[in-house]
């Protein structure tokens, strides 16, 4: 008999912002930042519950009212700049349980800061854990080629040996950019820990560039609302 997972999805959206005072309330195309994520997670239609992790009662409302549940809001300690995402969403799960009465099998973690995801891509990491028992997490990643440097001590390095010599980025090695916040599926006992995600990975590779848009400031909402009309215009996004 086939397992009946319970699939979770959890959407953060702190109020608190240094950037972007209520930054999940900006709007881009007419829409608050967090329509987004909690559109395209109704339209994938893979996830049991779709659930706004915040501490602001003005998010809280307007979650609600684009269709997502926040059955409690999130406590002090777990608000502040300085907290994880990892603990974010350790506490956002358990409380969640607790709240149920029930355990999930299966974590959606999206972001509102990243906008430029398909609702295809979340059932598609979900369906990745349903079908594999092997696979912990299954995400968004953003193919590219580029020499990437980084700092040992005093020196600055290149992160692989590969990148020694340059060659035509037809042919060059590829790296891969987690961009978990625009799609991504880990078994529930990862989050239980405070992790991510687990070791045995499946990627959903994207090569969109509109993906690198990750919004903290005004420049970056300007970039998120050029992109956005263009998107819509051109129909590159499903939700």
């Amino acid at each position: 008999m086939k397992k009946k997972y319970k699939v979770l999805c959890i959407i953060p959206a702190r109020g608190g912002s240094k950037g972007l005072k209520l930054k999940n309330l900006r709007k881009v195309c007419g829409k608050p930042l967090i329509y987004y994520p909690i559109s395209a997670a109704k339209k994938s239609k893979a996830c049991d519950k779709i659930l706004v992790s915040t501490d602001s009662k003005i998010i809280a409302k307007e979650a609600q009212k684009i269709g997502a549940e926040v059955p409690f809001l999130r406590k002090k300690n777990f608000s502040g700049d300085f907290v994880t995402t990892e603990k974010t969403l350790q506490n956002a799960l358990l409380e969640a349980e607790k709240f149920y009465k029930a355990k999930f099998d299966i974590c959606v973690f999206l972001t509102c800061t990243n906008l430029f995801r398909q609702s295809s891509w979340i059932t598609e990491a979900v369906n990745i854990l349903k079908k594999n028992n092997h696979i912990d997490s299954a995400f968004s990643v953003h193919e590219f080629y580029k020499h990437v440097w980084h700092k040992e001590g005093k020196k600055f390095k290149k992160v692989s040996k590969w990148m020694r010599s340059y060659t035509s980025r037809q042919v060059g090695q590829r790296l891969y950019r987690e961009d978990t916040g625009l799609a991504s599926a880990t078994r529930a006992k990862f989050w239980r820990k405070g992790k991510r995600i687990g070791k045995k990975v499946s990627f959903i590779i994207n090569n969109e560039p509109f993906t690198g848009i990750d919004i903290h400031t005004k420049q970056d909402l300007y970039l998120a609302e050029m992109a956005m009309r263009y998107a819509k215009k051109n129909k590159l996004i499903d939700h």
